[in-house]
């Protein structure tokens, strides 16, 4: 039996990611609606010791799981670190002594608990001395309503955390409030308050994603692009002698890693150190989205047997969030940017097998099981396990990240 997993990103005040909230289903259960979301989650980790994975999947930063209420007070496994997760409470489960006195434990103990979906009814009150987040689902309530909410629950020593942020908007609104954390897709979305002009300082990382999306490359050509950077040259050999390359010896000069990573690797590693200095300043959380998808989209072009050169999957996934990383209309983007045209047309009109990668990756990302078995159903056989190709591209992801980042 598979089991998926999705991630959402929480923020704090700076937009920096400080966790993210997980959601479990099995390849069966996955294509039933009826099945409670949450009470999934309880089982599938209680049964099958997902936790001990979850570093993984979070880049060791808090996960926040929604338990049931029969798992709190029953089969809660407490063997978890506190300080590794927080433990989400739905405003859906049934209130019972039972579950109180299940929080009180919980809290002496050290874990942090979060009410989920709150919805400001009275009766969870006696539950707020043990409570660290509350989770308000924005798009439920006014500016007016979630004031009043907050003057009732000033006395309490809790965190605020706004659910569904959409626009850059809510999000400043949201500060005002009193909110310090947030979840929603506001992140991904590109602010369009002003035009902004690829700088002249920008003209190499456009020639680095040309000589990416060429069929044969020009190794003297990108050698000598590449030379007069002496930031890239250093992050192209750290990467080359970091653990994504099995090797027996360190590689010391730029030809070398150039001839040892081969034409296909290094084309998707220039065009991802180029996108990434194109976008510095912006989320990292923007950025590993967009190297999670470029792995995933690879990985689904090389089951399905498709011998690309250039990297055409990988691109259209690394690509994918350029306007928000840019924050310049799509469109115009795709116009300066030299990819090849199917790129553009699975990107800007969602046509094309390209764009079915990215749909798969994106059911993925947000947790849309269903959608995600049906479009995965027409592309890969059956015996094929996309949820590991998706565990790997974000571990894959996470870890380039880094490379990138030192």
């Amino acid at each position: 039996m598979y089991c998926y997993v999705a991630r959402q990103p929480i923020f704090d005040r700076q937009k920096t990611v400080t966790g993210y909230e997980l959601l479990f289903r099995d390849g069966v259960d996955n294509c039933f609606p009826n099945i409670d979301a949450d009470e999934a989650t309880s089982k599938l980790i209680t049964q099958h010791h997902l936790l001990l994975g979850v570093e993984k999947i979070t880049g060791g930063k808090q996960a926040f799981i929604n338990f049931s209420a029969d798992t709190l007070i029953h089969h809660f496994p407490t063997s978890i670190d506190p300080n590794s997760m927080v433990i989400e409470i739905l405003e859906t489960v049934p209130i019972s002594h039972e579950l109180l006195t299940a929080c009180k434990e919980l809290h002496k103990m050290g874990y942090r608990l979060a009410l989920d979906d709150h919805n400001f009814d009275a009766k969870w009150d006696v539950f707020l001395p043990y409570i660290s987040i509350i989770k308000v689902d924005v798009q439920m309530f006014n500016i007016l309503q979630i004031s009043k909410y907050l003057r009732r629950i000033a006395a309490y020593p809790v965190t605020l955390l706004a659910e569904k942020v959409e626009t850059a908007d809510e999000y400043e609104q949201l500060k005002q409030l009193g909110f310090d954390l947030y979840q929603g897709y506001f992140f991904a979305r590109p602010e369009m308050l002003k035009h902004k002009q690829l700088g002249s300082n920008k003209l190499n990382l456009l020639a680095l994603i040309s000589e990416s999306s060429k069929i044969r490359l020009d190794f003297d050509g990108l050698a000598a692009i590449v030379e007069r950077d002496l930031d890239m040259s250093y992050k192209l050999l750290r990467f080359i002698n970091s653990a994504n390359f099995a090797r027996k010896q360190s590689i010391g000069s730029l030809k070398h890693a150039m001839v040892y990573m081969g034409e296909a690797e290094l084309k998707k590693f220039i065009s991802l150190l180029a996108l990434a200095n194109l976008a510095e300043g912006q989320s990292d959380e923007l950025l590993v989205m967009s190297l999670i998808r470029a792995r995933f989209c690879d990985r689904l072009a090389n089951i399905r047997g498709d011998q690309e050169n250039p990297p055409a999957a990988f691109l259209t996934g690394l690509f994918s969030l350029v306007d928000a990383l840019l924050e310049q209309p799509l469109a115009e983007l795709m116009a300066q940017l030299p990819l090849l045209p199917e790129i553009k047309l699975a990107l800007l009109e969602n046509i094309g097998v390209l764009a079915d990668y990215l749909a798969i990756e994106r059911a993925f990302e947000q947790g849309l099981w269903q959608q995600q078995a049906q479009l995965s159903s027409r592309m890969v056989p059956e015996s094929v396990d996309l949820n590991l190709v998706y565990f790997e591209a974000v571990e894959w992801g996470q870890r380039l990240l880094t490379v990138q980042q030192h």
